[in-house]
């Protein structure tokens, strides 16, 4: 995908976007390219299909916050928010977002650190002044966030006791396939309320086969009961 056709997508779906911000995203083709051939943090048959599988996918948290979540939407784009995307890597879908939304206030973790050190270097040259990375696991984190993103670093349910203590508000997790079984343990083993997981086809918005089975699951903070000790 070149980045007019990109940009041509996203304009579409987020009018509101400036000059300023679609000038980063089209900056981010060349920036990830150059540090991937010194640390590959993007598969190398891949990297020609960045705009598409990358930071359009990532920008599918936008898409479903503003279709199906619009307070939440508004709140990211007024700012005073803070938002963890865990397990970063190279910084998905962290950076697209906080170029999104550049008054929100966005942590990009990774625990290895050759990942956060492309993560880095993409968040200085591009300006971000809204993002900062951190080498670290979750659970060495202070405090909490507002909202957490992730993109299938690893099963929902391994997932879940990771950050289950650092979010306020909700989850948004960027995951392929057949779902429906990993929602059903971690809501047995977080003992979460029926209707605090849902999800989102992203194909609902990108019209492509890749996006075939992928999926926004959001997983609201909300207890059916105490965890049994």
């Amino acid at each position: 995908m070149t980045f007019e056709a990109f940009e041509t997508i996203v304009k579409a779906e987020f009018p509101e976007l400036t000059a300023e911000q679609m000038e980063k995203f089209r900056q981010m083709d060349e920036l990830y390219r150059d540090w991937n051939a010194q640390i590959n943090v993007i598969s190398r048959k891949d990297i020609d299909n960045f705009y598409a599988h990358h930071v359009l996918h990532s920008l599918a948290i936008a898409s479903f916050l503003k279709r199906q979540r619009p307070q939440i939407y508004q709140s990211l784009r007024d700012g005073g928010v803070s938002v963890l995307d865990l397990g970063t890597g190279g910084g998905f879908p962290g950076v697209p977002l906080a170029i999104m939304f550049p008054e929100t206030r966005f942590t990009l973790c990774d625990s290895v650190g050759k990942k956060i050190i492309v993560a880095s270097g993409v968040v200085k040259a591009l300006g971000l002044t809204n993002a900062e990375t951190v080498n670290a696991r979750a659970e060495t984190l202070p405090g909490q966030f507002d909202y957490v993103v992730s993109r299938a670093v690893t099963t929902l349910d391994n997932f879940y006791p990771w950050v289950k203590d650092r979010f306020k508000g909700s989850i948004f997790y960027l995951k392929g396939g057949d779902v429906n079984e990993e929602i059903a343990t971690v809501m047995a083993h977080a003992r979460l309320k029926k209707g605090s997981v849902s999800t989102w086809a992203v194909d609902t918005w990108l019209n492509d086969e890749y996006f075939e089975e992928k999926f926004v699951i959001q997983i609201e903070k909300n207890y059916l009961c105490s965890p049994i000790a």
